[in-house]
């Protein structure tokens, strides 16, 4: 896989896909806005990510800009850098102390007006195993509320209004307006009907 094709991943614009009896997205749906390929080489993927991720000196910058902005504590401040590192950051997102976004491609992340994220999350664009490595855009819509110590997927979207429980693992969609939590998440309370996130 070439990596110019994936400089284009965070670009994806899909809406959140509940079509399951639990009412929230499908596997398939998260796996479908990834973009996959096998390691570059003999051993894990991760071993390769200079050549996968736009060198040592991007991934650099990026990891330095991160942590400064995991101890910012002034949101217009935390705001700009993040915006600087190519993340769409909406007006009045917060993001709480110790946040942590994915390194290698935050330009792939999307944070709606007035979201809050809070404490030690952490909002993943990639993952990388023993034979493949997968990166995909994280969509956190307007009005949502994510728990401290949270774990976002790459590929998830979060509708406008849902709220995730603290200590929740989102592995899949999340529709409007839902309430849920856990590892991995299920659903605690379903958004109003008819609620569509619109990106």
């Amino acid at each position: 896989m070439d990596t110019g094709a994936v400089e284009n991943a965070g670009a994806a614009q899909s809406p959140v896909a509940s079509g399951t009896a639990d009412g929230l997205g499908t596997s398939a749906a998260r796996r479908a806005r990834l973009q996959i390929a096998p390691s570059p080489g003999p051993h894990n993927a991760l071993w390769y990510f200079p050549r996968l991720t736009g060198g040592y000196a991007r991934v650099a910058r990026n990891a330095a800009l991160i942590q400064l902005a995991r101890y910012v504590p002034f949101m217009a401040l935390k705001n700009r850098i993040y915006r600087a590192l190519g993340m769409r950051v909406g007006r009045h997102a917060s993001v709480g102390l110790m946040v942590m976004f994915d390194i290698f491609f935050p330009q792939d992340v999307t944070l709606g007006e007035d979201c809050i994220i809070g404490y030690n999350s952490t909002v993943l664009c990639h993952e990388f195993t023993r034979y493949e490595w997968r990166r995909g855009p994280v969509h956190i819509g307007r009005d949502v509320t994510i728990g401290a110590n949270c774990t976002i997927l790459p590929g998830v979207v979060i509708g406008d209004g849902a709220t995730v429980s603290a200590m929740s693992l989102v592995n899949r969609d999340v529709p409007p307006g839902a309430f849920v939590g856990g590892v991995p998440i299920r659903l605690i309370r379903p958004g109003a009907s008819g609620d569509q996130v619109t990106r």
